[in-house]
């Protein structure tokens, strides 16, 4: 996944600051380069990429806007040419999850009619014979978007269609074996991205399916250490502001200052080895961190 190292930082919106990898412009520049019969000014080129960076940053804001809306957090996006990355935590709920997910594609569903407005407006004021390039410009980025929104919903974790399937199964199947189901459906996924990338000769569709086989890996070891998680014993009268889930019995939790674990729960939130005291503790299973006082006396999830 893209991370902050080698991207640039280009603005912040709401809270959420936007970066762009630096192989963004390498991708730009060759695209530019080999679609420049497509219109009669290479400036209708550079005009369809920005539409598609603008297109993706759309569909990010979405899911960390949805996210926030939940009570989760999201500060960061960053896009690369495989698309973008908004990095959000929702509450560890199915519902909160599959809403921080479908928020995205969301976007680009409601850019079509806008799109088709467009079209229409242009047919009907005559501004197509003036600028065929505008035209093409449209229909480029009409499918831009339409690609953008049938790819993500492709049913293959870590795609968004894929991420949405795990939150429906979560429902009915819990954290981990939803999951599970999931990742064991992009293994699936991969294969026939590959096939189809062998067969059309395509090395996008290559690097393609080696983010996601690798992402699925990723998903599926998560995967794995949720269901452990979800035999161990768990302290009673305790639960996490966040995920509900209670905190597990045992040294989960790592002394900053001698480096020994302890049961932060156990110990009344003091090192068992040095006696340091700690006011707040990170969940095992959502990773959110909150004062322990605030884990007391919650509903069990």
């Amino acid at each position: 996944m893209p991370t902050q190292q080698g991207a640039i930082r280009l603005f912040r919106l709401a809270g959420i600051d936007v970066f762009l990898h630096w192989s963004w412009f390498v991708v730009a520049a060759y695209e530019v380069q080999v679609r420049t019969g497509d219109y009669s000014s290479p400036v209708w080129n550079v005009l369809e990429y920005l539409a598609l960076f603008v297109i993706v940053t759309l569909h990010e804001f979405g899911h960390s806007l949805a996210c926030r809306q939940v009570g989760g957090t999201a500060e960061r996006i960053v896009l690369w040419p495989l698309g973008g990355v908004a990095y959000v935590r929702p509450p560890q709920r199915p519902g909160a999850t599959l809403w921080s997910l479908a928020a995205g594609p969301l976007v680009n569903v409601a850019l079509v009619p806008l799109l088709m407005g467009v079209g229409f407006a242009g047919g009907l004021f005559g501004w197509w014979q003036a600028h065929p390039n505008l035209v093409q410009l449209l229909r480029a980025v009409s499918l831009m978007n339409l690609l953008i929104l049938v790819f993500n919903l492709l049913p293959v974790y870590p795609l968004d269609g894929g991420q949405i399937l795990r939150s429906l199964l979560w429902f009915g199947l819990g954290r981990a074996r939803s999951l599970m189901a999931a990742t064991v459906l992009g293994f699936l996924g991969v294969l026939a991205i590959a096939a189809l990338a062998i067969h059309v000769q395509s090395i996008w569709l290559g690097i393609v399916a080696a983010f996601v086989a690798f992402n699925c890996w990723s998903g599926l070891q998560q995967a794995r250490r949720l269901s452990w998680l979800s035999k161990l014993p768990r302290h009673q009268g305790f639960a996490c502001p966040s995920c509900h889930a209670a905190p597990p019995i045992g040294p989960f939790w790592e002394c900053r200052l001698c480096g020994q674990p302890f049961d932060s729960f156990e110990a009344q939130a003091r090192c068992s080895s040095c006696a340091a005291p700690f006011d707040a503790a990170h969940c095992v299973d959502c990773g959110s961190l909150h004062q322990v006082a605030a884990w007391a006396g919650r509903r069990l999830g």
